[in-house]
């Protein structure tokens, strides 16, 4: 059931030691190239062997010395069900160590899915090819990245992407929560650990106690369950949008923050989360950004510049995917942006 191949993040090397090809994972941080995480298969098709077999332990290290630590032992992928609250898992297109805090229920609306024949409409003239999708409920985590691992995937994802509105009094005035994110179910490599906070972050013991009588042994604390009822309206995840174009693949995530008071005018603050996948075999760069916002009160606005959040990604087989958060803001409490 679980994967052969395993976390390449960290630069991890992987180490046959016994007969029932137990793989030990030893992974190393070069602080010179970061993190270098392939996806992994979720079957065992690289040895063959059943799934009940197998055994992962694997390591970080510190840069300096590069020594090697244990971090813990990898679980069974979920294939049915959610990953309960207090669950260590790596991130299996990013690398980094985490936590999930709690799950959220999304509709999902992937393009690349071809809908049944009978579902399927005839395109009005002047369609250009678009095509009306229904939403699937995907499952989501809000999770906790942990510290250490947050300056090797800086360049490929944002670790303080999950922002809110501050007071009333600016209303453009913004803060963030620092390695906090939001993972597809699909992304989530589950492992167990023997020790009582395998994460660092601010956080982690504020939101999560130790419980060695639950599985996972991280439960939620009285404060995590008020945090998530008072930021609810903000924090909920509720559509994903996603589209495969020329083997790139783009998933975005709109989040309405809120409405604030400017000029004598109501002002709508949507953040976007975007992730881009490169599923093909050549190198490709993201250049410049063209947007085109509009909001239902009738404004047309055009955005143009070089690359996004000052960065022109690179996207290759080693490094496919790159994330980031950024936010608009509407005249209207809804509209469109393409």
């Amino acid at each position: 059931m679980a994967a052969c191949a395993l976390r390449r993040g960290l630069l991890s090397t992987v180490s046959k030691y016994n007969k029932k090809h137990t793989q030990r994972i030893l992974s190393v941080v070069d602080s010179s190239s970061g993190f270098e995480v392939n996806r992994p298969r979720l079957q065992c098709r690289a040895c063959g062997l059943p799934g009940g077999v197998q055994q992962r332990r694997f390591m970080s290290s510190r840069p300096e010395g590069k020594i090697l630590e244990t971090v813990g032992v990898f679980e069974a992928v979920k294939q049915h069900g959610k990953y309960e609250t207090g669950q260590l898992f790596l991130h299996s297109v990013f690398g980094y160590r985490g936590i999930v805090l709690f799950p959220w229920h999304a509709r999902l609306y992937d393009r690349d899915i071809t809908p049944p024949m009978s579902d399927s409409k005839p395109e009005p003239p002047g369609a250009h090819g678009s095509k009306e999708v229904k939403g699937k409920t995907h499952t989501y985590y809000q999770v906790l990245i942990d510290t250490r691992d947050c300056p090797h995937i800086s360049q490929r994802s944002q670790t303080e992407a999950v922002t809110f509105l501050a007071n009333h009094d600016d209303s453009r005035a913004l803060y963030a929560i620092p390695g906090l994110d939001y993972v597809s179910h699909e992304d989530i490599l589950p492992y167990n650990s023997a020790e009582q906070a395998p994460i660092q972050h601010e956080l982690f013991e504020r939101f999560l106690m130790y419980n060695p009588a639950k599985s996972p042994p991280f439960t939620a604390r009285d404060t995590l369950k008020a945090w998530q009822e008072k930021n609810h309206p903000w924090l909920e995840l509720s559509d994903v949008h996603r589209e495969t174009t020329e083997n790139i693949r783009v998933t975005v995530i709109p989040f309405y923050m809120g409405m604030r008071e400017a000029q004598n005018s109501h002002v709508y603050w949507w953040r976007y989360c975007i992730r881009l996948e490169n599923m093909g075999n050549e190198v490709v760069q993201l250049r410049e950004r063209h947007w085109r916002i509009f909001s239902l009160s009738g404004t047309l606005e055009t955005v143009r510049g070089r690359g996004v959040v000052g960065r022109e990604p690179v996207l290759s087989k080693e490094q496919p995917a790159f994330q980031y958060s950024s936010h608009v803001s509407l005249q209207a409490p809804s509209g469109h942006m393409w």
